[in-house]
This record gives structure tokens, sequence and C-alpha cells, in this order.
């Protein structure tokens, strides 16, 4: 049984590459300095869309958290403008105390906005999630493009199973001089098996905040963690474990895409792919057990 639902995942991650690039236009703005002779008249047709978008009574929060994001912000809230929702929305960012355009990018869009002025992942998630409204919260990263269809699908899930009370997902990376498509896929097909089998006891360690949606209200009652570096994300899965089932995605028609930050461009991904082959190869006994509690590491606490 385990078998034939592996099977089934690979095939539909690897169909789901092949797709036809949606995100082609977005890569117009995207890792491009502010330019406001650009990003201004497009900003300006956003706003009127990204305005229509709000709900007074949103069934679901989109929360987009943005550090120094100028080279990106424009294009993830192009994506967003161009979303198809079955659900009302709200739309909101957080600005976690930039030095570039990205607050200027956020009043230009029109949507409403906080500043946070504690550095973290994990405070810029909370500002939002302080703010969220909706019964479901959409974790939006401003470095990442997504999919006309794809916060219906992940609160979809939610909706129809009262007991999954969080969805994490698959994403990919946009193709460039350093990455060829080939390279991509592969890498991305690797991971994903990895992260689904790694998903069936231990969840927690598959999410990845970019494409990551829970319950709003018990999400705020245990809150998410900011005095660590990184793993924020994580550490708020295994929190919401005792509240209902962690799902990790696999039928997305489209996956968001989004940089290499965890990649890099000092090796090659092939190389990258073989230290992470090794490395889960050696952990790969914890694939079949099960953990509730972590120990903090000393490097990943904010002092």
């Amino acid at each position: 049984m385990l078998f034939c639902k592996f099977v089934t995942f690979v095939t539909k991650i690897t169909s789901t590459q092949c797709m036809k690039k949606w995100y082609q236009k977005y890569l117009e703005v995207y890792g491009r300095a502010y330019d406001a002779s650009v990003c201004a008249p497009l900003l300006s047709g956003m706003r009127m869309r990204l305005g229509l978008l709000q709900s007074a009574d949103p069934l679901v929060s989109i929360s987009i958290i943005a550090y120094n994001e100028e080279r990106h912000l424009t294009a993830c809230l192009w994506a967003i403008s161009d979303m198809q929702f079955d659900y009302p929305v709200e739309i909101i960012g957080t600005d976690n105390d930039s030095q570039d355009h990205t607050a200027e990018i956020f009043r230009q869009s029109g949507i409403p906005f906080y500043t946070e002025r504690q550095h973290s992942c994990g405070h810029a998630r909370q500002c939002g999630l302080t703010h969220a409204r909706g019964k479901y919260h959409i974790n939006i990263d401003a470095d990442t493009l997504y999919p006309p269809h794809y916060v219906n699908k992940m609160v979809s899930v939610m909706e129809h199973d009262a007991s999954i009370v969080a969805v994490n997902a698959t994403w990919s990376y946009i193709p460039d001089e350093h990455h060829s498509p080939f390279a991509i896929r592969s890498y991305t097909l690797a991971r994903d098996c990895y992260l689904w089998l790694q998903s069936i006891r231990r969840p927690e360690l598959s999410v990845r905040g970019l494409v990551f949606a829970y319950r709003t209200v018990p999400a705020q009652r245990v809150g998410i963690r900011t005095h660590i570096i990184r793993g924020e994300d994580g550490a708020l899965a295994l929190s919401l474990k005792p509240f209902g089932r962690i799902a990790f995605i696999r039928r997305l028609s489209l996956v968001p895409v989004t940089g290499y930050g965890t990649i890099g461009h000092d090796v090659s991904i092939w190389q990258n792919m073989r230290t992470r082959a090794l490395k889960a190869i050696r952990s790969f006994k914890r694939l079949f057990t099960s953990q509730q509690v972590y120990a903090d590491r000393e490097e990943n606490l904010i002092k």
C-alpha cells in the first residue's frame, strides 16, 4: 500500500513539474531592483484588483512577510492579484522593518500592512498571525510566486476534513543560468519524495514556512516561536499536532516557485543533492520513529 502511494506521488510530482510556466510574466519584475517607472504602473493596476479581493468577513487570511524584498515583493503581489478564490479572503502584509522600498511597495499595493521592528521570520509571521481574522491562515513569503489556485487547494483540504489542522505543500525553483530545468526537476523530485516519507511519522520536519497553511485559532493559541533564527515553521507544526493532523499535499495542480536561498550558487545543484542525500541516509531511521520534543541548538537561538 505504501509503495503504491509512493509511485502515485512520484508520478504527480513529475507531471506537475512539466506543466506550462504559469509564472513567466511575473519574471518581468522578479529579482530586479525597484524601479518606480516600471513598478508603480503595475502596482496601480494591482491596487484595484487586490482591493476587490478583500472581504470584510474573511474565511482565509493571506499573510505576506517581507524583509528587504523590493526585488521580489511586486512580483509576489502581482501573482496574488491574479489568484482565483472560492472563499472570502483578506490579504495583509508584514514589513519586518525593511531598509529598502518594501514598505513603499506595500503602500502602493493598497493592502493593509504592519511594521514589525524585531527582526526574524518568527516575529514577522507572529505579527501577521496576530492580525489575522480568517479561520484559516496562509503563509506567503515575498520572494515566492504562487499559482492561481494555490490558496483554494490548501484551504479545501482543511475545509473538507475537520481532523486536519495544517497543510504543508511542495515547491520548486525558477530556472536560471546556474540551474537547468532538468537539474531542478531531479533535485525537487528527490527532495519531495524524502519529505513525503518523513511526513508520515514526523510531519513537523517536512514543514516549510513558504508553503504552510493552518487553522488560525489553534495557531494563535500556541503562538510562533520568535527567539530562534530558523525552524519557527517546524516548531509551530509540532505545537499544532495535538489539535489534529498535518497533511502533506501532493495534488497541487501547480506548485509555488522561489529563489535559491538554501541551495545557493557556491556549489552546483548536483553537489547540493549529493550532500543532502548523504545527510538523509545518515538520518534514515528517523523516518520510522516519532518525536515529541526537540532540543534547541545554542547556535540557533537569538541572543
